[in-house]
C-alpha cells in the first residue's frame, strides 16, 4: 500500500473531488473542489480520471513523506513553491517521488488554494458518493492532521503525457468577476451600486462564502422579509448590513437574504483564489449592459 504520511497540514488541507450533486432537496450541498479548474488540471497531469480526489491545500504549509511505493504527483493552483527534499520543482508539472522523499509546499505569494494530485487519486472513504469534505455540514473525510496517512488508490491504464502545462499565473489586485443580475436585484434602491463600488475581500472568507467590504448596498424596503429560497454557488446575498456575501462551494442550500446577482460560472474558480484584503471589481454580464444601454449604442 502506498501512502503519504502527513508531516504538516498548513492552515487547512482537505480531500476534495467533484462533489456530490443532486442532493440539495435533502439538505446536502454539492461541495467539491473550490478551484475546479486547478483540481481538474492536477488530475489530468497525472493521468487520473476526472472523478479522482485531490488534496486542497489552503495557504500552503503542507508536507508529507512518501511510504510504500513510488508516486507520480502534480501541484496546481496557487504557487506555493513545491519542493521535493528541499529542491524546488515547477508548478503545473509532473514529478516522480520514491519512498522516503518529502514533498513540501511553502506560502503562495498570490492565490489561496493549491491542489495536489497523486496518480491513482486519494483513496479516502466516500460519503454519499463523494470524497469531498463539506466544511459547513462536516460531511466527508475529516480535514487532515499531522500524523495522518493518506492512502493512494490504484492507478489507471493511462500515463502522463505532458511534463508541464502552460498556465498563466494567478494575479493580484484587482480581481474582476462577471455577475448575472437577479433574481432579487429589484429589492435594492440602486442595483448598479454593486458594480460601481470598489470592494475589498474581508477576512470573513472561507469555503462557505466571501464577505465583501465597501459602501453598503441599500435595500429598497428596509425591514421587509424574504422567504427562504434555494441558494446556488456564486450567489451574492446581501444581509441588512448591506455588505455582500458571495457563496462558495460549501454554501447553505437555502437562504433568506435577497440575492442581487450571481457570479458567472466561468469566474467561480477565480473567486476560489481570492485572498482577504484583495480588491474586487464586479461587472454585469453583457446582457445586463445591453438591456440598459440607450437605443443605437
Amino acid at each position: 500500500m502506498t501512502v503519504l504520511d502527513v508531516l504538516r497540514t498548513g492552515p487547512l488541507t482537505l480531500v476534495e473531488d467533484l462533489g456530490r450533486p443532486g442532493l440539495a432537496h435533502v439538505g446536502v450541498g454539492r461541495s467539491g473542489a473550490a478551484d475546479r479548474r486547478a483540481h481538474a488540471l492536477a488530475n489530468r497531469l497525472v493521468a487520473n480520471p476526472a472523478d479522482r480526489a485531490t488534496l486542497e491545500i489552503t495557504l500552503g504549509g503542507f508536507s508529507a513523506r512518501v511510504r510504500g511505493g513510488a508516486v507520480v504527483i502534480a501541484v496546481t493552483g496557487a504557487d506555493a513553491h513545491p519542493a521535493v527534499d528541499g529542491i524546488a520543482f515547477g508548478l503545473n508539472s509532473v514529478r516522480h517521488l520514491v519512498p522516503g522523499q518529502i514533498l513540501s509546499l511553502g506560502s503562495p505569494q498570490t492565490g489561496l488554494r493549491s491542489y495536489l494530485a497523486v496518480r491513482g487519486g486519494v483513496d479516502a472513504a466516500p460519503v454519499l458518493g463523494s470524497r469531498s469534505y463539506d466544511t459547513m455540514s462536516r460531511i466527508g473525510p475529516a480535514p487532515l492532521r499531522s500524523g495522518d496517512a493518506v492512502r493512494i488508490g490504484r492507478a489507471g491504464n493511462g500515463f502522463p503525457e505532458l511534463e508541464q502545462a502552460p498556465v498563466a499565473p494567478i494575479t493580484g489586485d484587482p480581481v474582476t468577476l462577471t455577475v448575472l443580475p437577479g433574481p432579487r436585484d429589484d429589492w435594492f434602491a440602486d442595483p448598479d451600486a454593486l458594480v460601481r463600488t470598489e470592494w475589498v475581500a474581508s477576512d470573513l472568507c472561507d469555503r462557505v462564502g466571501v464577505r465583501l467590504a465597501g459602501a453598503p448596498l441599500r435595500h429598497r424596503w428596509p425591514g421587509r422579509q424574504l422567504p427562504s429560497e434555494g441558494a446556488a454557488r456564486g450567489a451574492i446575498q446581501v444581509p441588512p448590513s448591506g455588505q455582500p456575501v458571495i457563496f462558495g462551494p460549501d454554501h447553505p442550500v437555502t437562504g433568506g437574504y435577497p440575492v442581487i446577482g450571481v457570479v458567472a460560472d466561468s469566474d467561480l474558480d477565480t473567486l476560489a483564489q481570492l485572498r482577504p484584503g484583495q480588491q474586487v471589481r464586479l461587472r454585469w454580464n453583457q446582457s445586463r449592459i445591453a438591456a440598459h444601454s440607450p437605443v443605437g449604442w
